[in-house]
């Protein structure tokens, strides 16, 4: 992703520690972005997104009055205004059942803190590049939960695993039969 594709996203960003906001607004800035709106806590982040309509949302998980798992819910209501709005979810709570409940929320991806540059680009080009798919059923509304992975294409990564021996083993089997 390009410069010039990041001046054209717009951001809203929610997070109840200021000096976070700073350093996100400062990384996002240092990408390229220039619309970014933030708020400290959930409530305002919704209030946000219904009026500025942002290209994608960057929330904690653990905010006051409406933290990042309610925000979501709230955000994915099919007859919402932007149900379809990528969220990328930080938080330093990491436990396996809080990952689960953001991405049955509706999280797009997420980020463990303490986050990183390359890190936050990667979940935002994931979300522009490489969209996923959304899913409706009667208790769910979001982005597909099943990460598409693509095929390995790099040198085998076992020692065992030599393509000439295989392909020389295949030849003969065939040639004895």
């Amino acid at each position: 992703m390009d410069r010039s594709a990041f001046e054209a996203l717009s951001f809203v960003v929610a997070d109840d520690n200021g000096h976070m906001r700073q350093i996100l607004r400062a990384i996002l800035h240092a990408l390229g972005a220039r619309n970014i709106r933030d708020a400290e806590d959930g409530a305002k982040a919704l209030e946000l997104i219904e009026s500025y309509m942002p290209d994608i949302l960057i929330t904690d998980l653990k905010m006051p009055i409406l933290d990042g798992i309610e925000l979501t819910r709230l955000i994915r209501n099919p007859k919402g205004r932007m149900p379809f709005l990528p969220i990328i979810m930080l938080t330093g709570y990491t436990e396996r059942w809080r990952i689960n409940d953001a991405r049955d929320a509706g999280v797009t991806e997420f980020l463990a803190k303490p986050i990183s540059s390359k890190a936050l680009l990667d979940r935002i080009q994931m979300t522009v590049d490489n969209p996923r798919p959304f899913v409706q059923s009667k208790d769910y509304f979001g982005p597909c939960r099943r990460r598409q992975n693509s095929p390995f294409k790099g040198e085998g990564r076992r020692k065992s695993d030599n393509r000439e021996l295989i392909k020389l083993a295949s030849d003969q089997h065939y040639l004895a039969d």
